[in-house]
């Protein structure tokens, strides 16, 4: 298991994404072969903001669905041993996505993913994210592990 010490840094190291798209900031907790636990500190100055909504700022669903995405990438490297290996975990599908809340600035958004089926080059997760313990959005998606693109 993973601890607290699951900085940015950690994030980084493990994930392809840079600003403006990296979505994880923090992972609280992670079991490989099981699930994870990380946050998304929501702000103001996201880039997103300026045009979802100006007048009521609301996070794109697509947006949640994608660090949902990103957190369960993070899972996929640690329990597979990617790191490093030149592989990448790339979104294949969506499936019963479903939004509950509206993630808005200021928000701690907690995203918690597990695997639902793992195999050797293809991962189904089931991730939910979450505000204050109360569910804001929540999905089933599919990932390829392939080789970066040359």
């Amino acid at each position: 298991m993973v601890g607290s010490g699951f900085d940015i840094g950690a994030v980084m190291a493990r994930l392809p994404h840079r600003f403006p798209m990296l979505l994880v900031d923090r992972v609280l907790e992670l079991v490989p072969g099981e699930h994870i636990a990380a946050v998304k500190a929501v702000s103001f100055n996201e880039p997103f903001f300026q045009g979802h909504f100006p007048a009521r700022p609301i996070m794109p669903g697509v947006l949640i669905v994608e660090a949902l995405a990103q957190a369960a990438g993070i899972l996929a490297v640690e329990t597979l041993g990617l790191q490093g290996s030149g592989k990448l975990v790339y979104f294949m599908a969506i499936e019963e996505a479903k939004f509950r809340k509206p993630v808005e600035p200021g928000c701690l958004l907690r995203l918690e993913a597990r695997f639902l089926q793992r195999r050797a080059t293809v991962c189904k997760f089931e991730g939910t994210a979450l505000l204050d313990g109360e569910v804001a959005a929540q999905a089933r998606f599919t990932a390829m592990i392939a080789d970066a693109p040359a």
